[in-house]
């Protein structure tokens, strides 16, 4: 009797634990790009969402390029179309045309889009994977950052240059011959992890090797590191940061701006003698959760991609939301190429102001969105952990958590999921080895 008693106690706790996730599985609606906070219309942004797992999971999740136009989604384009499994990288060309760096299992595809028709103007294709970005430079020839590439097996991770039209590599610019194998640990399969590359002019190259946490210009007539922000290690300035911009200040100082992701926070630098000045902070009081991109407006404002808020905002330099987007799972990169409501061109070729220059210098918190948290429910366990001294743990959550829970769940409803699998689990096996007793027996 005794023991029929606690058989239905633990079978009520795993029906109590695993049914919120049921009916949450039951009742959920895709959610697909939505406006959050929207002051004013903006013009129109367009977003690479990177997306969730392998071409799996609800239409929400599926990686794509989103333009939203206001305060309207204007038009989607991938969803599984030509098989793409992430988006990543997307640039406005002067042509009106956007390129998108897009990965398969094991390939890379590159290609121009124009996105009045969305079709491809052109499409390249690379046995490298999941390159995170490419850029076009003035002559027509493409930069590409070839991360986890090896050379019997050595990692080999570097940036070269394609020319498009003779389809040869003509400058190669390999990591391993400027930095020792201990950086980051040691060789490994995803050793620099480089997400970024950027032609800032002249013969310079602006890198991000997202493990060694810096972000370094390259010269190419040299070969060498002309400038480096940041060190392996050193997490006080950069931790894992994706997508660092280079800006020039009005007196022609030489400035970064990063999404220094690790540290859930966009960071602003700007050069001093032989180092660095940081000059702004954003996102001082958590609000912003692994944020992988940060574009400085010609307007003052910033253009931030909240990756694990699935949301892409616009703050001013005090760090107030004007407009705010929930694109989907998981948004990569995003860029302002249309105009304001007034007329001012937010994207182009107009020159960015650095936090110098808007005389707005410091640290500032994230404020204005029209949800806290931004995603509703996501954080629960995490603000827990965090409230009772759990730092560490609350950060693993934050990170971690959203690539294995699925998207219908809740973060307590996730949890609770799981500890009523490990309880049926645990229930499970107990009953096999009593059972095995009572034949042994």
């Amino acid at each position: 009797m005794e023991r029929r008693t606690v058989r239905l106690v633990v079978a009520a706790l795993v029906v109590c634990l695993l049914a919120p996730g049921v009916v949450a599985f039951a009742t959920h609606e895709p959610t697909n790009a939505k406006p959050g906070t929207i002051t004013a219309d903006r013009g129109q942004t367009v977003v690479g969402v990177q997306g969730f797992h392998f071409r799996g999971g609800s239409e929400k999740t599926q990686a794509r390029l989103v333009s939203v136009d206001g305060d309207e989604v204007d038009w989607q384009y991938g969803e599984q179309t030509f098989g793409e499994t992430w988006f990543y990288d997307v640039d406005p060309l002067a042509n009106g045309n956007l390129l998108a760096t897009t990965a398969r299992d094991g390939d890379t595809v590159i290609f121009e889009l124009d996105p009045d028709t969305r079709e491809r103007v052109w499409t390249e294709r690379f046995d490298i994977e999941d390159t995170h970005d490419a850029d076009l430079l003035p002559n027509g020839d493409l930069v590409v950052a070839n991360m986890r590439a090896t050379t019997d097996g050595v990692p080999d991770d570097k940036v070269f240059i394609y020319n498009r039209t003779t389809d040869e590599r003509t400058w190669e610019w390999r990591f391993r011959e400027h930095y020792p194998e201990s950086t980051d640990g040691g060789y490994d399969a995803d050793w620099t992890h480089v997400n970024d590359v950027d032609y800032i002019g002249g013969d310079r190259f602006l890198l991000s090797p997202r493990n060694f946490d810096q972000a370094i210009v390259v010269n190419r007539s040299t070969d060498e590191i002309d400038m480096r922000l940041g060190s392996d290690g050193d997490y006080d300035t950069l931790h894992e940061q994706h997508n660092p911009d280079y800006l020039t200040s009005a007196d022609g100082t030489p400035t970064l701006l990063v999404a220094d992701s690790e540290n859930d926070r966009i960071v602003e630098y700007e050069r001093e003698d032989d180092g660095w000045n940081r000059t702004w902070t954003l996102g001082t009081n958590g609000k912003l959760n692994w944020p992988r991109d940060a574009d400085r407006l010609p307007n003052g404002n910033t253009l931030v991609t909240d990756s694990l808020n699935h949301r892409v905002i616009e703050v001013t330099p005090s760090g107030e939301i004007v407009w705010e987007y929930y694109v989907t799972w998981g948004p990569y990169d995003a860029e302002r190429v249309g105009a304001t409501e007034d007329g001012d061109w937010t994207g182009g070729s107009a020159r960015s102001p650095t936090i110098a220059d808007l005389d707005a210098t410091g640290s500032y918190a994230v404020s204005g969105s029209a949800n806290d948290p931004p995603i509703p429910g996501e954080s629960g366990p995490s603000a827990f952990l965090e409230s009772v001294g759990l730092d560490g743990p609350s950060s693993t959550w934050d990170h971690v958590v959203p690539w294995v829970k699925p998207v219908w769940a809740s973060g307590w409803t996730f949890l609770a999921g799981v500890v009523g699998l490990l309880l049926a689990l645990a229930w499970g096996v107990v009953e096999l080895w009593r059972r095995g007793e009572e034949l042994l027996g």
